[in-house]
């Protein structure tokens, strides 16, 4: 494929789940919404659910799946939440364990998915209104940084 830019989501999601692509998404797929995913045990669906809505701009929810399901309903068709991702961070006891391109090994019957909005997904307006955006420029992961705001947490979940 010559330009990786213009796939179509579906196309771009496929060559994620054949292993073809594992960098970040930014600067893919543009006037399309991408997403962050975060995957719970239905145990703290609820938790996580309400801690998102306490706190709105950080963790904007634009699906939720049904528990044990891989798949969408709304937001996208042929999807494989296990697979789709170009990379996943595993986390256990709140810690990074690991970041792997697939959680197929890891997947269990009880897992809630939540996509959640991701500032990608306004990239290609502000391209289009000719604004540099340096991180896809100079090809490298888009800068972020640690702040001590806390969340308004959610039963288990704070942060």
């Amino acid at each position: 494929m010559t330009n990786l830019t213009n796939l179509s989501p579906a196309e771009f999601r496929h060559l994620v789940r054949t292993g073809n692509f594992t960098s970040s998404t930014s600067g893919y797929c543009p006037g399309y919404t991408q997403a962050n995913l975060v995957i719970v045990p239905q145990r703290y669906a609820y938790d996580f659910l309400l801690l998102a809505q306490r706190n709105p701009r950080p963790c904007p929810v634009l699906e939720v799946s049904d528990a044990g399901s891989r798949g969408l309903t709304n937001f996208a068709t042929d999807v494989d939440l296990a697979n789709d991702f170009p990379k996943y961070r595993v986390y256990r006891g709140g810690e990074l364990s690991e970041e792997v391109t697939s959680v197929e090994r890891l997947w269990q019957d009880d897992f809630v998915s939540f996509l959640i909005g991701c500032s990608f997904s306004f990239e290609a307006e502000l391209l289009a209104a000719g604004i540099e955006v340096r991180h896809i420029t100079e090809g490298v992961n888009m800068p972020m940084y640690n702040t001590n705001l806390p969340l308004q947490g959610a039963g288990a979940l704070q942060g």
